[in-house]
């Protein structure tokens, strides 16, 4: 496959790919929709012993026992509050499930490759691998999110250990 070039459709424009929009303090940021498994409402979770503080903890969820990532503190982004607004989207992320605690779903939204530029190159002080672009929707700016990449081996290795 060659770099630089997007899929097209027949009419030779740019194919859309469609994200699911959330907020984390006053952000707005996106992740592919073809990850997200369902959205549910913050539910109380079982907190594990030594996890990093980001892992809220684990819940059954069908029978599956899914790690519950809070990203305000990952992304350390204010103080996080639990309110009736507070959702957890569950991924499916390298073939595991996991929840995913943001402030709030905001729409699906298709961008096209001319919507999304490259991440800006931030330096070794603050670690950006993970933002595959930003898209401009309207005169709304979406950070997107390669949610794969974020969780990382070392920190999926710590999810292992949740189970």
């Amino acid at each position: 496959m060659q770099t630089g070039q997007e899929l097209t459709d027949k009419n030779g424009t740019g194919v859309a790919s469609e994200y699911l929009t959330f907020t984390l303090g006053s952000e707005e940021y996106g992740i592919d929709i073809l990850k997200v498994q369902e959205i549910r409402g913050y539910d109380t979770v079982t907190h594990i012993a030594n996890a990093p503080e980001f892992i809220k903890g684990v819940i059954n969820l069908r029978g599956v026992i899914v790690p519950i990532v809070d990203m305000r503190i990952k992304f350390k982004v204010g103080v996080p509050t639990y309110n009736e607004f507070t959702v957890v989207i569950i991924m499916n992320v390298l073939g595991r499930v996991i929840g995913m605690v943001v402030d709030g779903v905001s729409d699906v939204v298709a961008l096209s490759g001319d919507q999304i530029k490259p991440a800006p190159e931030m330096g070794a002080a603050l670690d950006t691998d993970y933002i595959t672009g930003l898209g401009t929707l309207n005169d709304q700016m979406l950070i997107l999110v390669d949610i794969e990449k974020l969780m990382s081996s070392e920190e999926m290795q710590v999810m292992e250990q949740a189970n």
